[in-house]
């Protein structure tokens, strides 16, 4: 008698910055003065605009029916303008596939490009999400760990170290959930045309495009490498640029075979994205990027705030984020001596002991395959910023 849940479901792990958000949330329920830097999502409400849409599409009859699996007609024309405006990158409508949020659109890629024992390089540290959807389309991630020495960035000779007659596609994140790192054009650049030499797929998640900072920019890859389209999916959505998370809308776009196959599965798993919440996508992606500005503008005065508080604590060290609204800093020299009179040997353990103690959520290292760091979203308060900081300083001082 086997178990009672598949083998292939009890093999996923749990998302820890989930995990770690919905214990903060709990201890806060509870009363507890708790501050969370687990979330990855901004702290600002979605524009008005975007939420009046959503209201008037709650009126109207055609919006309480089935529509498209693949998305509304309408915005996967806005999703192809979009494109074109943001990066370039000239598609057409036909190479949208709208998704329930970007796990979903990531998720929809991985089954359709992967077969049993397909090789997926993934550069570490890497947003706890992407191993899962690779294991269960039956491919097998393949970690390469990057440091501070390389700023994150993953180069191409680990990624030639790496590469195997079983690898299939590479996972390109810029910029950086969680590190906040920003590749330079030329190494973007290099990497592509890497792919293009040894037939690879790239799979780049752009939805922190929006957020950098600066002399960062953003690049996308096809663009820079144009003879990689046909093996490229870039994965994007509103959530991060627009405050959507809760929405739920994603996208991928890439050659018509797959998204047209990535469709057939959506047809069957979910159909179309909720109306309403696609229809609330179009009024963000066709109202302009003034809120964009208002919020990169917030979260970079944030990341200096945090950047320069997170060095100021003895034993702990921190890259400039260059991108995203994440810190990544380095507690392995705190790891090597007692905290509060505890022994802290993980950073696991550790932000236990700083959400136990100082009622401050952080999530560890362990959840990106970064064991020694954690990662620190400064998408929060000003106020609440400076003292969950201080909070933590002030423990680590014990």
């Amino acid at each position: 008698m086997g178990t009672r849940v598949s083998d292939r479901i009890a093999a996923i792990a749990p998302s820890a910055t989930l995990a770690v958000d919905a214990k903060a949330k709990a201890l806060k329920a509870a009363g507890e003065p708790v501050i969370g830097f687990g979330a990855g999502e901004p702290d600002f409400p979605t524009p008005d605009h975007i939420v009046e849409a959503a209201v008037a599409a709650c009126r109207d009859p055609k919006n309480h029916r089935y529509s498209p699996a693949g998305g509304l007609p309408e915005l996967k024309e806005a999703i192809a303008s979009k494109t074109a405006r943001d990066s370039g990158y000239d598609i057409d409508a036909g190479q949208v596939l709208v998704t329930n949020g970007g796990k979903h659109a990531v998720a929809n890629a991985m089954a359709t490009l992967l077969d049993d024992g397909d090789e997926v390089l993934l550069p570490a540290p890497y947003w706890t999400t992407y191993p899962e959807p690779i294991r269960r389309a039956g491919g097998v991630p393949v970690e390469i760990h990057t440091d501070e020495g390389s700023g994150f960035r993953v180069t191409i000779d680990q990624l030639e170290a790496a590469r195997t007659p079983k690898t299939k596609a590479l996972v390109f994140v810029s910029p950086s959930n969680p590190t906040g790192a920003v590749y330079p054009r030329d190494e973007i650049e290099a990497i592509g045309r890497w792919c293009v030499e040894h037939e690879i797929w790239v799979l780049t998640d752009e939805i922190y495009e929006h957020l950098t900072y600066g002399d960062n920019e953003h690049h996308s890859m096809p663009v820079l490498v144009p003879e990689l389209a046909d093996r490229c999916i870039v994965l994007n959505g509103v959530a991060k640029t627009y405050a959507m998370t809760g929405w739920r809308v994603g996208w991928l776009i890439g050659p018509t075979d797959i998204v047209k196959a990535a469709t057939n599965l959506q047809s069957h798993e979910t159909s179309n994205v909720a109306n309403v919440s696609q229809r609330a996508a179009l009024a963000a992606l066709t109202g302009g990027l003034d809120d964009v500005a208002r919020f990169r503008e917030s979260f970079d005065r944030r990341r200096m705030s945090m950047y320069a508080a997170l060095n100021a604590i003895p034993d702990v060290t921190c890259l400039e984020p260059e991108g995203a609204f994440y810190a990544f800093p380095s507690f392995k020299a705190v790891l090597q001596r007692k905290v509060a009179g505890h022994e802290v040997r993980t950073t696991l353990e550790l932000a236990d002991l700083i959400l136990e103690e100082a009622k401050v959520a952080i999530v560890p290292g362990e959840a990106f395959s970064a064991p020694g760091y954690a990662r620190l979203s400064f998408a929060l308060g000003d106020d609440d910023l400076g003292e969950g900081i201080q909070r933590i300083a002030d423990l680590l001082a014990l």
